[in-house]
């Protein structure tokens, strides 16, 4: 069985020891952390904080699943239509190179609008694109069309970026 990357939730500020916990079992455990400038009275120190809060991924097999799930700390798998939600390879190097050359990055909302083409920054449907169908306060509805299928989800406004046209 090969190993694919998941998302977890971990509890609420836990991000870094969960991530640790899992490296110590010998998983392999990605927690992306963004270089944030925190000024005290006393002095100004380049902290690193989580960019996804509650969030960690971990490259696991199905069978290894139930011990990353009995780690301290770990509440559940990021679910996608009842199964876990996989993350792309290539998405996990994208966040590490995006990192790696950029601090203090921040995960912003938008200014949405019904009917404006946007694509997914973060989770399962990350780099899917969409259409908005309405706008809620803290949610939006947006009909995924990739696979020739309308998938409708209501998404985070800041998991959403505005796509542009090809």
């Amino acid at each position: 069985m090969t190993n694919k990357w998941l998302a977890i939730y971990s509890r609420p500020r836990w991000e870094k020891k969960v991530n640790q916990l899992l490296l110590e079992k010998g998983f392999e455990s990605y927690c992306p952390l963004n270089k944030v400038r925190r000024k005290w009275s006393d002095r100004v120190k380049v902290v690193e904080e989580p960019l996804f809060k509650s969030y960690v991924f971990v490259k696991v097999s199905e069978e290894d699943r139930t011990a990353v799930r009995m780690t301290p700390g770990v509440i559940n798998f990021v679910y996608w239509e009842g199964r876990p939600a996989v993350i792309k390879e290539k998405e996990i190097n994208a966040i590490k190179r995006f990192l790696n050359e950029h601090e203090n990055v921040e995960v912003q909302a938008l200014d949405l609008k019904v009917r404006q083409r946007v694509k997914i920054t973060t989770g399962p449907l990350m780099d899917q694109e969409g259409e908005v169908l309405s706008l809620r306060r803290k949610a939006v509805k947006v009909a995924i069309d990739s696979l020739g299928y309308v998938l409708v989800a209501y998404i985070d406004r800041s998991k959403l970026t505005s796509a542009r046209p090809d």
